[in-house]
């Protein structure tokens, strides 16, 4: 389900029955879980979808209370915390990491009444929907004011692990940068971990070694942000708004938003009309968001990226049509558009980008 600009919901497309829920909950509030990977308290993924109940709370007032378990392990410790907070009396759910897909949706057989919501997966149920954000969309944003400022014309780029959201972001971001320069390099260095401090360190200080000016990443810490800051290069923040982290050199954070989402689920919930959906939201549907752009931004640029913004969401600019050419130089498209399902699917680096998917 979709989000209209500047409006309500649009129309969605099911991927499943539509769930009869019980009648509308007799009694409010609505309790409503939700179980995160990391710590709320952390700059980054978890911190942003905790803003996102926070918001739910604030909106919808008295009709909800909610309940949040955060640093909870893929696996069957997940399975224990949502089960525990179904016995709380939770009826909708939010799981909202890739690794508790499965559990999620094998929870939700046992409780058919209840309707879940998982962030970032792909399976659904007749009770159970998914919710992401187009990242790359963001990134294509960040890939231009790269573009304009980096005076060596290569990027560092720490990534966690190779799934197609990820490569996404560093091809849309690679993409937008090589129209302002044609011989721009964005190196990549995997960590192959979401969350680990030292290592994405220490692969920020190779980049700035390999001569990146300016350092971006896809993890979910604080590491790459003070590298930066330490060395004293330009830095395009992710998750959350990094501006307070490096002060003096961030550019741009590329950020995600839940709460109009989760508030509109919610009330679906109440209303007794929610159905199982896949929604994939961007800057359209303010999902995502680059914010807190720097004074060091000429204003030429910042108009660049207002334009680029206005054409991505009115569907003028699609970011992945065209020649693509991977960096191994096989062209894998002259013309036309990637559908949302191979993108889904993404498994390659575009030219401009030194590195393998590994």
């Amino acid at each position: 389900m979709l989000f209209a600009a500047g409006a309500g919901l649009a129309t969605a497309t099911p991927v499943g029955s539509a769930l009869a829920l019980p009648s509308p909950p007799p009694t409010l509030p609505l309790r409503v879980g939700f179980v995160h990977v990391g710590s709320v308290e952390d700059v980054g993924w978890t911190h942003q979808q905790d803003l996102g109940r926070i918001a739910l709370e604030k909106t919808l007032g008295a009709q909800v209370q909610t309940d949040m378990v955060d640093q909870v392990p893929e696996g069957q410790e997940a399975e224990r915390v949502i089960r525990d907070l179904i016995d709380r009396g939770c009826r909708l759910v939010f799981t909202t990491a890739y690794g508790f897909m499965d559990p999620t949706i094998r929870i939700a057989r046992d409780f058919p009444g209840c309707v879940f919501e998982n962030s970032t997966g792909y399976k659904t149920a007749t009770n159970v929907g998914v919710y992401n954000a187009r990242f790359y969309e963001g990134r294509y944003l960040a890939g231009l004011i790269a573009g304009h400022l980096s005076r060596s014309g290569v990027v560092g780029y720490v990534a966690a692990v190779p799934i197609p959201e990820v490569l996404q972001g560093i091809n849309a971001f690679t993409m937008a940068a090589r129209t302002v320069n044609p011989k721009f390099e964005v190196r990549v260095i995997w960590v192959n971990s979401w969350y680990d401090p030292a290592r994405e360190h220490d692969a920020a200080m190779t980049l700035l070694s390999q001569g990146a000016d300016l350092l971006t990443h896809h993890t979910d810490t604080v590491a790459v942000a003070e590298a930066a800051e330490q060395k004293g290069r330009m830095l395009i923040g992710y998750h959350s708004d990094l501006s307070k982290v490096a002060p003096s050199v961030h550019l741009a954070s590329v950020t995600h938003h839940w709460g109009r989402y989760f508030i509109s689920r919610t009330r679906d919930t109440i209303d007794g009309n929610w159905t199982s959906d896949q929604t994939w939201g961007g800057l359209k549907e303010d999902f995502v968001r680059i914010e807190s752009i720097s004074s060091k931004v000429p204003q030429s640029v910042r108009r660049q990226v207002r334009t680029a913004t206005a054409a991505i969401e009115s569907g003028k600019l699609d970011i992945f049509s065209g020649r693509l050419v991977n960096n191994d130089g096989k062209v894998l498209q002259e013309e036309g558009s990637l559908s949302d399902e191979l993108l889904h699917k993404m498994d390659w680096l575009t030219e401009g980008v030194i590195g393998r998917i590994r």
